[in-house]
């Protein structure tokens, strides 16, 4: 397809893209008389290329615009009723129009790095989404109806204002990687432990005090991120982590750990870093897998004689 080339288009896609055009143009960031070009996927990645669209079947299946300052997309965007793939980070959008929830094929939607303190109810019909970016806007809640997006594989909401989740996050069966990091969360939803197919979740620098009993259940998670929280004590249930290889507990509140941390058979790196420990339960010497053991900046008198005998195996321990 030619790089001005619309004629395979259908009205309602035309439309939509001079209406983007002509945004561009009044933010400085296209030439009067230019076009976004028609690109293949390949090059709508390309880093300097602020905005692109690609042509599938006489549709257009993907779109980016980033890095143009744009405070506003208009409603027309439901035009682009083809969509698979949609990028519109690094803006300064502020609002969606009510519309985005009328494209119903996207797969990927980037909405980070913007300036969004709300989302529309109707964004919530997007049921086909997989990978969702929210990330660095300023969201400080998410609607109960995230819970409809039941395909999703993969959700960012990192560097937000969020102070609470909806339980119906736990609705999200087929959620792999949850990030969250950077924002104001003091508790997680008890349905939290109903992503069985979760394997991260990122929680950093949040303001938890605690975790849910309900953690054990996420028997395929791999990682579990809890740095730069004000974590007082574990729930015994993180013992039935089964599939845990990565526990990062640096810079928290902890005085103590559960002994049932011990069963954490498939564990290889423990960080307790800039906590309050004092003492360790001795089943810690039974994590098998372990490769290191971060102890620094802890209130320990002395260490267990057991802390050798993991370094002899071949374990890795800063104290």
């Amino acid at each position: 397809m030619e790089m001005n080339n619309k004629n395979s288009l259908a009205i309602n896609e035309i439309s939509a893209i001079k209406e983007l055009e002509q945004l561009l143009q009044e933010h400085g960031k296209l030439e009067a008389g230019n076009f976004i070009p028609a690109v293949s996927i390949a090059e709508l990645y390309v880093e300097d290329r602020a905005a692109g669209y690609c042509v599938e079947n006489n549709s257009i299946s993907a779109l980016s615009i980033h890095d143009c300052e744009l405070t506003s997309i208009p409603e027309s965007i439901s035009g682009l009723n083809s969509l698979v793939q949609l990028y519109l980070h690094s803006n300064k959008l502020i609002s969606l129009p009510a519309s985005i929830g009328n494209l119903h094929h996207l797969h990927t939607l980037d909405l980070g790095h913007n300036a969004l303190v709300s989302i529309p109810e109707s964004f919530w019909n997007l049921s086909g989404l997989v990978f969702l970016y929210l990330s660095n806007n300023q969201l400080t809640s998410i609607s109960q109806s995230v819970g409809r997006l039941k395909k999703l594989v993969y959700l960012n909401i990192t560097d937000n204002q969020l102070t609470s989740l909806p339980e119906e996050i736990g609705n999200l069966e087929n959620l792999k990687e949850l990030r969250l990091y950077n924002n104001q969360l003091p508790v997680l939803p008890e349905s939290i432990g109903k992503l069985f197919q979760l394997k991260e979740i990122h929680l950093m620098n949040n303001k938890l005090t605690g975790l849910p009993e309900s953690i054990g259940g996420l028997k395929a998670l791999k990682e579990l991120r809890l740095l730069d929280n004000k974590l007082a004590s574990l729930p015994a249930s993180i013992g039935n982590l089964s599939s845990l290889t990565h526990l990062d507990l640096r810079n928290n509140q902890l005085s103590s750990l559960p002994v049932a941390i011990g069963n954490l058979k498939n564990l290889t790196h423990l960080d307790l870093r800039a906590n309050k420990l004092s003492a360790l339960p001795d089943s810690l010497a039974d994590l098998e897998s372990l490769e290191k053991l971060d102890l620094r900046w802890n209130r320990f008198p002395s260490l267990p004689a057991w802390v050798n005998l993991l370094q002899q195996r071949g374990c890795t321990i800063y104290n």
